[in-house]
């Protein structure tokens, strides 16, 4: 039998019992740290890094800048399980496998999970660093991580999306940010699944639709999370303007140096975050 034909709850009891052999916390708190951001997993206290490739149904991601770990510690007193990269669908996985890590997340009882990704700006004036809280998407990558059987144990067969992004762990981060002097932007995020940049037409498209950031993540595992009811919050550094808006070719080694010069703020944002989360 292969992995595609073995059931959702199956393949979570089988990772979660190999991550209880060896991890003895209980997390409250679950952060998916995207391309270039997962050098905040290091910063964890009491941590403890399991590859994914050691973890059945958790393969590890080609991408550079995706570290292929699930990292356990905590912020303060908050227990915390933080996804250091993620894979995608265009390297190719099924989409139940780029969504397992957060339903492992949420079957492991984390009460919010905080999602991050690099991703193109759509806002002239928007710069190369900026930081946004992702107030909703729209999913454009074709595929659907609900399609199929639905196992009710997980969740309805129709989930509401209507609040997809918690308005209250969203009021979270900005008012970390006000308190560290943090400027953030407000926007909708285009899921594409890649592995290609978008063209100018796309974008422009894209922005008619309403979006004001793009990238080629976040959307399936908001999706799934829901599905689980769990709760969930997400921020987008913009590491690049898109195509037509950008002066210079797009290029991932400009979205990688953007993510890590934004390290120290984004590790403000996300420890005040998990702080005002966990203790919520």
């Amino acid at each position: 039998m292969s992995s595609s034909d073995i059931a959702v709850s199956q393949r979570l009891a089988e990772t979660i019992s190999a991550v209880r052999a060896r991890v003895a916390v209980t997390p409250k708190i679950g952060l998916v740290l995207g391309s270039g951001l997962g050098a905040f997993a290091d910063s964890l206290s009491d941590l403890v890094k399991v590859p994914y490739a050691e973890l059945p149904h958790l393969p590890a991601s080609k991408v550079v800048g995706h570290a292929g770990n699930l990292c356990f510690g905590r912020v303060e007193d908050v227990p915390v399980i933080a996804m250091q990269g993620r894979v995608h669908l265009y390297e190719g996985h099924p989409i139940w496998q780029v969504v397992h890590g957060v339903r492992v997340m949420a079957k492991l009882g984390v009460s919010a999970v905080l999602v991050t990704n690099a991703a193109g700006g759509l806002e002239a004036d928007w710069a190369p660093g900026d930081l946004m809280v992702v107030t909703d998407h729209l999913n454009l990558m074709g595929q659907h991580p609900l399609a199929g059987p639905n196992e009710d144990e997980l969740g309805t067969r129709f989930p509401d999306m209507t609040s997809a992004y918690d308005p209250e762990l969203r009021a979270m981060v900005e008012g970390v940010a006000r308190e560290e002097k943090i400027a953030l932007r407000h926007g909708v995020y285009a899921g594409l699944m890649g592995p290609s940049y978008e063209t100018p037409a796309e974008i422009r498209m894209f922005k008619v639709l309403g979006a004001q950031a793009v990238g080629m993540s976040t959307v399936p595992e908001v999706i799934a999370l829901r599905h689980m009811r769990t709760r969930v919050a997400a921020l987008s550094c913009i590491t690049n303007l898109a195509a037509g808006i950008s002066k210079t070719p797009l290029d991932h080694k400009e979205v990688e140096e953007t993510a890590r010069a934004r390290r120290a703020d984004l590790e403000r944002l996300l420890r005040g975050w998990i702080t005002k989360a966990g203790r919520a």
